[in-house]
């Protein structure tokens, strides 16, 4: 069980870095982009790389960001109740959540699936095959499908999720 509470550990964590190095490739398309725009020169698809890598920066971030306490929950409500019925919500909210995840994973998949199939590329001066940025959309709603999963478990087998709570990260939203 270690090893798995490991791994998953690592997967959460090596999501979130890939959605910051992520955050560093759009502000490199960018600079290179005013570059090329100050010396005259055109860098086609720019724009839609930073697009790109935004959507990758997004969705990889979203089992990290959950992980950490960066989603938005209605811990009023849940701060407000008893242990029994906080434990009830807790699981029908991780549940729901698991639920819709897996559910948007699924399809997505078969989304780039078919992109994948027909050979759909891009409109724009980049023509990149679509597959291989939407790809992204499946790896990253996996993990949080997996991470919502395991908060649930968690939830069932031990009365409380893994979220910690960062109050530096707390603090600036208040």
């Amino acid at each position: 069980m270690k090893t798995l509470r490991r791994f998953l550990d690592f997967l959460y964590l090596a999501s979130g870095v890939l959605a910051a190095v992520c955050l560093v490739a759009i502000l490199a398309l960018i600079v290179a982009q005013m570059v090329a725009r100050w010396t005259g020169e055109i860098f086609p698809g720019a724009a839609q790389y930073a697009g790109y890598a935004m959507a990758a920066a997004s969705f990889l971030a979203f089992a990290n960001a959950l992980n950490r306490g960066a989603h938005i929950r209605v811990s009023v409500l849940l701060n407000a109740l008893p242990a029994g019925p906080k434990r009830l919500l807790e699981i029908w909210c991780f549940g729901l959540g698991a639920a819709i995840a897996w559910y948007f994973t699924y399809y997505a998949y078969w989304f780039v699936y078919w992109s994948w199939k027909f050979n759909e590329v891009s409109q724009a001066q980049d023509a990149i095959q679509l597959w291989i940025p939407q790809s992204v959309m499946v790896v990253g709603g996996g993990i949080l499908a997996i991470a919502l999963t395991d908060n649930l478990v968690h939830v069932i087998f031990n009365g409380s999720h893994r979220i910690t709570r960062d109050l530096v990260d707390q603090s600036f939203g208040e």
